[in-house]
């Protein structure tokens, strides 16, 4: 501040001026008198310029004197502050530091050290280039610090060097161990559920089958023991668990080998017990943890059971899922299903179904299907379908021929955007993921949605359908609809195209009925043969061109064999049908002898596609879910970006290896 400012004559100007006037005028008629004026005012002049000047150097010595007694308290204050305090340079040399800060190193001499080599995890560069100042967490020893900072301009200080970066160091040690503490003892709340009881049950003698029971309620009481915590049987098959998270930590560290302890008993039952478990933690109330925990549970059942999933706010774990879905689905469910079903498309206007993106004959035909049902039921539906790809384009070929008439029910995403209503119904098949739809945007504009699906439920997971019918153990989605068309009416009214379209996709996930058949999907099968279906007419669906078949030899010719029994191919060419490629040389590695499980990388959109096929050992869900992909045990895939293929090769290697590790294979 300019001090002298407070002490200007400016403002007087004017009255000198008409003085100065005056006296001219008088000097007129009376010189004399105006002399003697004229020396008056040169006196009052001077004397007062000299008062001002005395005043302002009165003034700037009250503000020196001022300034410097605040510039020593502020020393003071400084050196005497009740924490830790640091002065560096732009490459971390310390420059500065009070008392508190030298007492919390435990060090002699630390002037001209840099900062790093004191305390390596407190980095310069994370600073500077921090625009938010955040403050640091840093542990020291064994206490905790709340680390905050300034960058202050050099030209500001006494430094030369550059600027100068203040480290205030706040000791939270408390605050973190209580915090550490409220954690620790948390409630996880678990619910568990065994999934075949009915089925061991019934085939178990009745001489033993107290005895397995028993050992049931045995095996998981002990283990909630064991871990400090307890179980409460509230249901013949379900069982409430509690634990503090910090023994919920090793839990998970040993990988819930509950699951193994449960699967080995042998009281005389004749099949396996499996077990799902569902863990709720860190709710804001027990309520909210108890929700995440059922939650939890029907992810758990929704990805085949005999698995555990933890369920936090917004996060997701898995551990298990090591044997095949075991099939719990009866008819009673197929009616309730097919019968909801009916009702909700007797209630719209408009039904919409799509599949996933780059439809294969599993979703392409059980949209075929779900388009049947409506069309029985009188009512307007429609395909959205992007475009044809490779995997469908023997199927919609004969369509164009055959019936061509359906090619009005396929539309557009932009086309279905146009078209859908709140009052729409929506079926979603062969897929839960909502960014792996067709065209995602139609989730937000339809209330009703239906989902239909057999693959193990992930992470990603459409909100709030109306109706599910998400069944892991079922061979395909085309199996479930054709369910569902035969409970639909008493009588089956579907074309020959729509029955064969219904089977491809049947053959297609079974690699023709040898993977994932149970009873019900040879009677879906017969259902579909009964309806009309040529197995030879299907069969005509998959046959490759030479092109094709040159493509998938040669991936088979190069591949190699990792861990004994896991092959791998690569298909180099970034071309319209190369995952389709990639999926059936997958299929083809299966053949070879020893080899348990397989996975083909190719190229496709500027992203690294991985297809992973297997003979059922070996669960390919767990393994691309390391890299972002789901599916289900015996065919799952994943896409890497910014990767080249050896990185991807890589990447998937590694997590063959930690799923062999972990001994999910056993």
């Amino acid at each position: 501040m300019d001090y002298k400012n407070l002490f200007k004559w400016k403002d007087t100007k004017i009255y000198l001026i008409i003085i100065g006037c005056l006296i001219a005028i008088v000097a007129y008629y009376q010189p004399v008198l105006a002399f003697v004026w004229t020396i008056a005012l040169a006196y009052l002049v001077y004397h007062y310029i000299k008062t001002i000047n005395d005043k302002e150097k009165e003034w700037t010595k009250y503000i020196e004197g001022l300034s410097e007694e605040f510039d020593s308290a502020t020393k003071h204050a400084v050196f005497n502050m009740p924490f830790p305090l640091a002065m560096l340079e732009v490459d971390g040399t310390i420059s500065w530091y009070n008392t508190r800060f030298l007492e919390m190193l435990d060090e002699e001499d630390i002037l001209n050290k840099k900062i790093d080599e004191l305390i390596p995890k407190l980095r310069v560069e994370d600073i500077l280039k921090d625009d938010k100042k955040t403050p640091l967490d840093i542990k020291y020893n064994t206490k905790y610090y709340k680390v905050y900072y300034n960058i202050v301009d050099s030209k500001k200080t006494i430094s030369t060097k550059g600027n100068i970066i203040m480290l205030y160091w706040v000791d939270n040690t408390r605050e973190v161990l209580i915090d550490k503490r409220y954690k620790e003892e948390g409630i996880a709340v678990c619910l568990a559920y065994v999934d075949n009881y009915d089925e061991v049950k019934s085939t178990t003698s009745e001489v033993n089958r107290p005895l397995v029971l028993a050992e049931i309620d045995k095996t998981i009481s002990a283990y909630a023991a064991i871990n400090n915590g307890f179980a409460r049987k509230y249901e013949n098959d379900k069982y409430l668990l509690i634990f503090q998270n910090k023994s919920l930590n090793l839990i998970q560290n040993k990988k819930f080998d509950i699951l193994d302890q449960i699967r080995i008993i042998n009281r005389g039952n004749t099949i396996p017990i499996t077990l799902s478990m569902g863990v709720g933690i860190n709710g804001e109330t027990p309520n909210e943890t108890y929700e995440y925990a059922k939650a939890a549970i029907d992810i758990a059942l929704g990805r085949g059971g005999d698995q555990a999933v933890v369920k936090e706010k917004n996060s997701l774990s898995f551990y298990g899922g090591k044997t095949k879905a075991i099939e719990k689905r009866n008819k009673v469910k197929s009616r309730v299903i097919s019968h909801a079903l009916r009702q909700l498309i007797d209630q719209s206007d408009k039904v919409f179904v799509m599949g996933h993106k780059i439809a294969d004959m599993d979703s392409f035909g059980a949209s075929i299907g779900i388009i049947s049902a409506a069309k029985s039921r009188n009512k307007k539906a429609y395909l959205v379908l992007k475009g044809i790809n490779p995997s469908i384009r023997n199927i919609y070929d004969r369509m164009k021929l055959e019936e061509p008439g359906y090619l009005n029910f396929i539309i557009t995403p932009e086309e279905a955007i146009q078209m859908v209503d709140r009052s729409s119904l929506l079926v979603v098949v062969d897929n839960h993921k909502p960014s792996f739809t067709e065209a995602p945007e139609l989730l937000d504009l339809i209330d009703k949605i239906v989902l239909i699906d057999h693959h193990r439920r992930g992470a990603e997971f459409i909100k709030d359908p109306i109706l599910t019918y998400l069944e892991p153990y079922a061979s395909s989605t085309c199996e479930l609809v054709t369910e569902i068309l035969y409970y639909m009416s008493e009588k089956m009214d579907m074309t020959k195209l729509e029955a064969d379209a219904l089977l491809a996709g049947i053959t297609v996930d079974t690699k023709n009925f040898t993977f994932q058949t149970g009873v019900r999907t040879f009677e879906a099968a017969s259902i579909l043969k009964r309806a009309g279906a040529d197995t030879t007419s299907v069969r005509q669906l998959f046959k490759d061109d030479f092109t094709t078949f040159l493509y998938k030899a040669e991936v088979v010719k190069n591949s190699r064999i990792v861990f004994g029994k896991v092959a791998i191919g690569k298909f180099e060419k970034d071309m319209e049908d190369s995952i389709l490629i990639a999926a059936e040389s997958a299929n083809d590695l299966l053949n070879i002898n020893g080899v348990e499980a397989s996975f083909v990388l190719t190229f496709s959109e500027g992203r690294i596609h991985v297809s992973g096929r297997s003979l059922g050992s070996i669960s390919v869900q767990l393994i691309l879910e390391r890299l972002g992909g789901g599916g289900h045990l015996t065919s799952a895939g994943t896409q890497l970006g910014g990767v080249s293929m050896e990185q991807a090769e890589k990447m998937l290697i590694d997590a063959i290896d930690e799923y062999f590790m972990e001994g999910e294979n056993q």
